[in-house]
């Protein structure tokens, strides 16, 4: 057996008071769970690693963030790649943030083998920094380690927030290995849900440094490792996660790899691009787009500028998925990639860079703010809003007939540039530090509602939203109580609706296993199925864990505060997708009714639609199901 509890480094920030808290592995399983009771307890930021950070595992060393969000509202996890790898040498679990230091500050944490942890907690002078040298989060991380990085004897690792956090409800947490000295380009995020506006604006932190030289016991046997995969998939661990993350690294079905490679060479006629306009094209349209501007051009950048070389690296933590598929400092994923590129009307590798590189190094979570972005250019567009009412002197190029591709992107990157600098302003014309559902609400009360009928994203409670995850299918769209991950289906399939929910309810369960165990979704192809039986040989207790994670997911669901559709555009994705299914000659039954139903009365079907998911969650989400 390993550990028997988990050990949470409880730091209020305004006085720097701390103290070390212990849980019994049993009660608690890791940082969701453990995150989820202390988030509801104290309002607490929690970050932290699963049980097997630091074995022999791939991807178990996956950071892991809890707390309520600032934009959406209720109990959201996002998480990190690699950096729990450097965390573990704190010899803790997890650290709970508590209070608000009175000026914005860099918190840092060391321990030296088996003393005390040290903890200083030291205002910086955000904005001074964040127009340094590379800039925003960047400039945070490097100027954490210029002020702390001598006091370690092995490389720390830091986290960083930037301009978004004080500017948005929609914040992520930066930060990336550092290699003699030096802090790598290969950045890692937790992006989703806002918790790094939740670090600055609520807990005074720009930055966390953390590291140490603590040695603690981890499952290292790779002989027991082998012998339980071989019993189980025939095959030795590192060969069956070989197999497991091929798409991740180089899928030879597609001739690309990553999930910009992979995604885009496979989108076909689900392309989604200027603010989801493609969604009323034709499948012959679509096509064309995908071959025209991504095949072609998009794809075949990154291709020959990043595959063919292999410029490719892990997250900080040893992995033959080497998932960051880089071309000199810019990172190449699929959904940052997608909302601030084909859905802002982008389709060229050099402004999709200048772009996210602006949105990242301002520490904007990339999916939410592509979508916002992409929503006001459509705006534009359509003349709803003239560009001086949010701030800049231009519209942009949105429809796909002599589109310059290279001429015409850049046109609309330096748009996306302007208005990301815009929001970052105190005055700002584009106030989101209250949400962008909010914002959109009050333009169109005081315009029309077709301003806010352009705009697509999930609504929870008030004030909370998700710009969804970029997959062409309901299931993104889901009343599920935490979206913008993987909580739900993300297929192509028609699934009725009651089945969905089911589905959905399903799918989060098995990502809480991961989520809880910190251990990286890409590796889910053997990770779902193995980990509790592996819990089981080195824990003793499979049983309790899978009820924690069950427990876990009806606790969330408990507080599941979705709302209805409130978009146009929300209804007619759905409506859309399933007459793609139809043309595409699916004879469902169910599908043809769902169809008949949304062309005689389209709001009335979506209702009915929408609560149908949702009674499919309920049911298989409870307590004690029956």
């Amino acid at each position: 057996m390993l550990k028997s509890e988990l050990k949470t480094l409880m730091i209020d920030t305004s006085s720097g008071f701390y103290k070390l808290l212990h849980y019994n592995i049993g009660k608690f399983w890791g940082p969701v769970d453990l995150g989820l009771h202390l988030a509801h307890k104290n309002n607490s930021l929690n970050i932290g690693t699963g049980l097997l950070s630091g074995s022999i595992f791939p991807g178990s060393n996956r950071m892991v963030f809890t707390g309520i969000s600032p934009s959406w509202h209720g109990f959201y996890i996002s998480s990190m790649g690699g950096a729990g790898l450097v965390f573990d040498n704190l010899g803790i679990n997890l650290l709970s943030l508590v209070g608000k230091a009175t000026t914005p500050s860099i918190l840092y944490l060391n321990r030296i083998h088996g003393e005390e942890i040290q903890v200083d907690i030291k205002p910086v002078n955000i904005h001074e920094v964040w127009e340094k040298g590379r800039g925003g989060v960047y400039s945070m991380m490097q100027h954490a380690y210029d002020e702390y990085g001598d006091r370690y004897e092995e490389e720390p690792r830091i986290l960083a927030v930037g301009q978004a956090s004080l500017f948005s409800d929609i914040g992520a947490i930066c930060s990336a290995p550092v290699k003699k000295g030096v802090i790598s380009f290969v950045d890692t995020w937790a992006g989703r849900g806002g918790l790094g506006t939740k670090l600055l604006m609520e807990h005074g932190i720009a930055a966390v440094i953390y590291g140490g030289t603590f040695v603690d016991e981890d499952f290292r046997d790779r002989k027991v490792a082998d012998k339980w995969f071989e019993d189980r998939y025939k095959k030795k661990l590192m060969a069956k996660d070989l197999e497991a993350t091929t798409k991740y690294r180089f899928d030879p079905n597609f001739n690309t790899g990553g999930t910009f490679g992979v995604n885009y060479a496979n989108l076909g006629t689900y392309i989604t691009a200027f603010n989801y306009r493609t969604i009323y094209w034709s499948d012959e349209k679509r096509q064309q787009l995908h071959t025209d501007f991504i095949l072609n051009h998009y794809l075949k950048q990154f291709n020959e500028e990043t595959i063919l070389p292999k410029q490719q690296k892990n997250c900080g933590e040893p992995c033959v998925a080497v998932c960051k598929k880089m071309r000199d400092e810019f990172k190449k994923d699929y959904e940052p990639y997608q909302t601030l590129g084909p859905l802002c009307g982008i389709f060229d590798q050099r402004a999709a860079e200048k772009l996210n590189g602006k949105a990242d190094s301002m520490g904007f979570d990339a999916i939410s703010i592509g979508g916002v972005l992409a929503w006001l250019m459509e705006c534009m567009h359509e003349d709803l809003i003239k560009p001086e009412e949010i701030g800049i002197n231009k519209k942009p190029i949105f429809e796909p007939e002599n589109f310059d591709i290279v001429k015409d992107s850049m046109h609309n990157a330096n748009i996306g540039v302007a208005l990301l600098e815009e929001i970052a302003k105190e005055d700002s014309k584009i106030n989101l530090k209250l949400g962008a559902r909010k914002y959109a609400r009050a333009f169109a009360k005081c315009k029309t509602k077709k301003i806010m009928d352009l705009f697509i994203y999930t609504a929870f409670a008030r004030q909370g939203w998700m710009v969804p995850n970029q997959y062409w299918t309901p299931g993104v769209l889901s009343p599920m109580g935490i979206m913008g991950k993987y909580y739900n289906d993300y297929g192509r399939k028609f699934i009725p609706p009651r089945e969905l929910g089911q589905i959905n309810a399903e799918r989060m369960k098995k990502e809480l296993i991961l989520d809880n165990l910190g251990i990286c979704r890409f590796h889910r192809a053997w990770a779902e199925d193995i980990m509790p039986d592996i819990v089981q040989e080195l824990f003793g207790d499979k049983k309790s864990f899978l009820q924690s994670i069950d427990l876990a997911a009806s606790r969330i669901n408990s507080r599941n505060s979705s709302v209805f559709w409130e978009t146009e555009r929300n209804i007619d994705y759905v409506f859309e997708f399933l007459k793609k299914k139809q043309n595409e000659g699916e004879t469902d039954p169910e599908l043809l009714e769902w169809i008949k139903r949304f062309e005689k009365d389209k709001h009335s079907a979506a209702y009915d639609y929408w609560y149908d998911i949702h009674k499919g969650i309920h049911e298989c989400l409870r307590d004690f199901p029956v």
